[in-house]
């Protein structure tokens, strides 16, 4: 697939042919491609693509296209969070995001394939059938926006939009060997994500590279006042990319190189941080021990939250409608036959850790958890400057492997949760390959703090070429 495409590359491209041959040279690549990694493409798109080329225009990322989750709205484009339930679904607006590229010039090219309303570790739930991984068709390229790191892998898109509620950023940026942040809670707006668990998800960019990650929190960071969440600070990422990390001083926290990491992850992520070492920065260990209970306490979160969030989709307003005598009838067929599997798997969870005489049981004590896993990344990073983990304990595995087991792909998030359970920030870089399939390094910082962490990435992209190559012509 030649090498990795980015926005400055894309911008030449342009300026050399036109904001449509550019378009029509991706389209052509989706069209033949085994990947599945999109849920819709949107071929207007060479519209705006013509427009662009007509009448200009000064945006950033003028004429650059951007593949977008599934779960983020987009007018006049299909959004169904790759679940039956939302078939047929087109919004009437764009979510904030999806705004700010489009002031800035960019054009969406599709939605990508995810797991079903963003649940999932593997993108095997989408109602459109899995995402196959571009570096090895029988692997996954890791959930829940499998769709949008495996577009980007494939050179189906040079950037893309996912969302993270427990690693569905990071996750699949390790597996396909690409770059995914999750930004500090509140740093970008959530309005027109469509809500799987509100105090937990972030969207976030995925590239090829640290410096369009960069760009992109440019483009859709900053204030929202339709996003209660939403914090008013704005930042120029970009003033962030400096090949130095002279002095940074690193925490490893010993509970994240657990009991089920695959050796050479390890190793791998062990060989960056003595890299970052020879390029200037300090490591040393750091305890954080309430990790133990950060998976617990996220699924109890995540699934009740998901519970409240879903009651929406009854049939009544929007999406799939079953038939009924009455709508107590019609709403439950149309629950029982639009949603999928595991996302019906865990909203009774969810109903269950909520329900009366369980609600202290499990949901208010997963929240007091929360505040101590809180409460071990301030403490961590009071002393050091980021923390360095694996983004995943092991690379990418097999299609169909643990579908059928949801406590095992529970388990891979292990690394990713705590994250979205303090409201940090985190970005996955590849830094090695096991067997040909890439390895993630998840580098975490304090809130807010995104500068560091990109600064960081950045340093050890520059000075290493784990992100140089990408996957062969995949059949």
């Amino acid at each position: 697939m030649g090498e990795p495409m980015s926005i400055s590359k894309i911008k030449n491209e342009i300026a050399k042919t036109s904001s449509e041959e550019v378009l029509n040279s991706y389209l052509e690549k989706i069209n033949k491609s085994k990947m599945n990694g999109y849920s819709t493409v949107y071929d207007e798109a060479v519209e705006e693509a013509r427009d662009i080329d007509k009448n200009g225009h000064n945006g950033i990322l003028a004429g650059v296209p951007v593949a977008v989750k599934d779960n983020i709205s987009t007018d006049g484009i299909p959004t169904t969070c790759c679940s039956r339930i939302l078939e047929g679904y087109t919004p009437p607006y764009d979510a904030h995001v999806v705004e700010r590229l489009k002031s800035e010039g960019a054009i969406v090219i599709g939605k990508t394939n995810m797991d079903e309303f963003a649940m999932g570790t593997s993108t095997e739930t989408s109602c459109y059938g899995p995402t196959l991984n571009p570096w090895d068709t029988g692997k996954v390229p890791g959930g829940s926006s499998g769709g949008s790191a495996a577009v980007i892998a494939a050179d189906e898109a040079p950037v893309s939009l996912g969302s993270d509620t427990g690693g569905s950023v990071r996750c699949p940026a390790s597996y396909c060997g690409v770059v995914g942040l999750k930004p500090t809670y509140g740093t970008v707006s959530r309005y027109g994500l469509i809500s799987y668990a509100n105090s937990l998800e972030q969207i976030g960019p995925l590239a090829n590279n640290v410096s369009d990650v960069a760009i992109m929190m440019d483009v859709i960071g900053g204030h929202d006042t339709r996003d209660s969440t939403s914090v008013s600070q704005k930042t120029n990422y970009q003033n962030a990319l400096k090949d130095d990390v002279n002095g940074l001083k690193i925490g490893i926290p010993e509970e994240y190189f657990g009991e089920g990491i695959y050796p050479e992850v390890e190793e791998s992520v062990w060989n960056a941080i003595h890299k970052f070492e020879d390029m200037g920065a300090t490591w040393e260990k750091v305890s954080m021990p309430n990790t133990s209970y950060a998976l617990s306490a996220y699924y109890i979160i995540a699934m009740s939250e998901a519970s409240s969030n879903l009651a929406r989709f009854d049939g009544t307003r929007y999406g799939y409608r079953a038939d009924g005598d009455n709508w107590h009838v019609m709403a439950s067929r149309t629950r029982a036959q639009g949603f999928g599997t595991e996302v019906q798997r865990r909203i009774l969870l969810g109903t269950y850790a909520l329900s009366a005489g369980y609600y202290d049981k499990y949901y208010l004590k997963a929240l007091k958890v929360r505040t101590l896993v809180k409460q071990d990344f301030e403490n961590a990073l009071s002393n050091v400057d980021v923390l360095m983990t694996p983004t995943m304990p092991t690379t990418a595995f097999k299609l169909g492997e643990k579908i059928k087991d949801p406590l095992s792909l529970y388990l891979a998030d292990v690394n990713t949760v705590p994250v979205n359970l303090a409201g940090v920030p985190s970005i996955s870089v590849p830094c090695g390959f096991s067997d040909g399939l890439p390895i993630g390094l998840q580098i975490i910082g304090k809130h807010f703090n995104e500068s560091t962490i990109l600064q960081a990435a950045y340093s050890f992209e520059q000075n290493t070429d784990y992100n140089a190559g990408r996957p062969g012509e995949v059949e």
